[in-house]
């Protein structure tokens, strides 16, 4: 009996070696045991600011307007109230992550100044994030003359024969006739 004892011992003892050195020869982190790839929950905070936004930002303009073109600021200070900061950060699978800051400088109410990092157009964004890269193909909208006379021709129309008569009414029209 003690000897099966020992080679349960020895086994158990193997098994449990086996499964530390498995766990320290995983390559990543995003695959469990080489099969299950784990959820990772897509982290999206602040306000998007693009180039454009950026650009239709302009000197002079109230705090009302900025607001309605970039949005509620992400932070804003009671000990400075002359300043909005408007930051972002994504972090989704399959791209890299992204962080941002812009900042907004005003003097009472009116912007003085925006200060930006190199912002991206809203097409190169939406290409940054997007997942599904598929080449993007423009939709041709005309033939050459070549594509048209490559076309069947088009099959004779026949002429539209006459609907025949329509049946008698048994019962009084709904609109009262022109004539009495």
């Amino acid at each position: 009996m003690s000897l099966m004892i020992r080679w349960g011992r020895g086994i158990a003892l193997a098994a449990a070696l086996g499964a530390l050195a498995g766990c320290s020869s995983m390559r990543s982190a995003d695959r469990l045991f080489g099969l299950v790839t784990p959820y990772r929950v897509e982290v999206v905070q602040g306000n998007v600011v693009t180039q454009e936004m950026a650009e239709a930002v302009q000197p002079g303009m109230s705090r009302a307007q900025v607001r309605d073109i970039l949005g509620s600021p992400l932070l804003t200070d009671i000990f400075h109230e002359d300043r909005w900061d408007y930051i972002f950060t994504i972090r989704r699978r399959g791209t890299e992550p992204q962080q941002r800051r812009v900042t907004a400088w005003f003097e009472g109410e009116r912007l003085v100044r925006l200060e930006a990092p190199p912002l991206p157009s809203e097409r190169e964004f939406v290409d940054s994030i997007d997942t599904f890269k598929k080449p993007r193909r423009e939709p041709k909208l005309a033939l050459t003359e070549e594509e048209r006379r490559a076309l069947p021709a088009p099959r004779p129309v026949p002429p539209e024969e006459a609907a025949p008569p329509a049946a008698p009414r048994s019962y009084p029209p709904l609109e009262p006739s022109a004539g009495g």
